[in-house]
């Protein structure tokens, strides 16, 4: 049985990638997941502004005092390892070298000397290919819709032009046309797009009166919006796409397939179940196969996918909608 698919130009054994987490953070769990048997690994979120305060921090107090006294210059040694940026690139370099995996960088930048910067340090520690977790909520009601896409397919050009690995944009799904700013990455030279980025709000703490982080792993119903846009998207934008979001089980898997996605990330379920929990997936994911006759993932890839023609869509997805909405209320109605 073939499982193997094409990803960025990078040629993974099956279909079933572990995405950014606390599991990717580290080199333990890299390898964990690796030997587990992740496709490929996409690391832990680099966070310019985390970077920045932190090195600046540091700076603060190995220049404090200083210029108190002439001995006071060489009073403190350089931090043991490096920055934390250096830290996160030895990582990388490691994961490199001893996961046997494609590694992909995930970067979440702030500013446009940041994104490239780090872009470039990222493609030199050794990453496969580098994903940009463009995450930017237009807080500034001066901002128009177009000044928003515009800024994020800056970023993305001048990411490319200072990189030579495959770099993919973790997309928003909140543009005004998320088909249209698709071709758009496409045309500004994306490897592949990756559907969705998952945004995080604060909940409010009714006792303290203060906002409250409050994180919800994903849960199965979350695939609805992405797998809805990987089957539209996938004929039409001729670069990659890897589906995420909601994605718990081999059955999860084979849907994303199905409407044409080339790769599939997991996080919440590999966060609930560990590692090993990529075998079960795997598994899932053969079993269908076998009972469905099929021999590789190329041989149903996309067989559920929208057509060529936009119209068709809209009129199939209208339909879905209705259907949805009337059975729905059918069933309600019969339990009154």
């Amino acid at each position: 049985m073939d499982l193997r698919t094409t990803y960025l130009g990078l040629e993974l054994k099956h279909p079933i990638v572990a995405s950014a987490s606390p599991l990717t953070a580290e080199l333990d769990g890299i390898l964990r997941l690796a030997d587990a048997g992740a496709a490929a690994i996409v690391l832990s979120s680099i966070f310019e502004e985390q970077i920045v305060a932190e090195e600046l921090a540091e700076a603060t107090i190995t220049d404090m005092g200083t210029d108190c006294q002439p001995e006071a210059a060489g009073y403190l040694p350089p931090a043991p390892g490096g920055n934390v940026l250096d830290g996160r690139l030895e990582t990388l370099r490691r994961a490199v070298e001893r996961a046997g995996v494609p590694i992909i960088a995930s970067l979440n930048g702030c500013s446009a000397n940041g994104w490239v910067d780090f872009a470039r340090k990222l493609a030199q520690a050794g990453a496969s290919a580098i994903e940009l977790n463009i995450y930017r909520v237009p807080a500034d009601t001066t901002e128009s819709g177009a000044w928003v896409e515009e800024s994020s397919l800056e970023i993305l050009r001048r990411v490319k032009a200072a990189v030579h690995v495959p770099v993919s944009v973790k997309m928003a799904p909140f543009f005004s046309s998320p088909g249209h700013m698709a071709v758009k990455f496409a045309e500004a030279g994306a490897d592949g797009l990756v559907l969705f980025n998952r945004f995080y709000g604060p909940d409010v703490d009714l006792t303290a009166l203060t906002a409250r982080d409050d994180l919800h792993l994903s849960s199965p119903y979350d695939i609805r919006l992405p797998l809805m846009w990987v089957g539209l998207l996938s004929r039409q934008v001729p670069i990659s796409i890897g589906a995420s979001t909601g994605v718990w089980s081999g059955g999860d898997v084979v849907k994303y397939l199905l409407a044409g996605a080339d790769a599939v990330m997991t996080t919440s379920a590999l966060l609930r179940n560990g590692p090993g929990f990529l075998a079960t997936m795997l598994a899932d994911l053969r079993g269908w196969m076998e009972r469905k006759g099929h021999d590789s993932v190329e041989s149903f890839k996309g067989q559920l996918a929208a057509g060529d023609e936009p119209d068709q869509a809209a009129q199939f997805l209208r339909a879905q909608y209705r259907t949805i909405l009337t059975s729905y209320d059918a069933q309600a109605a019969s339990r009154l």
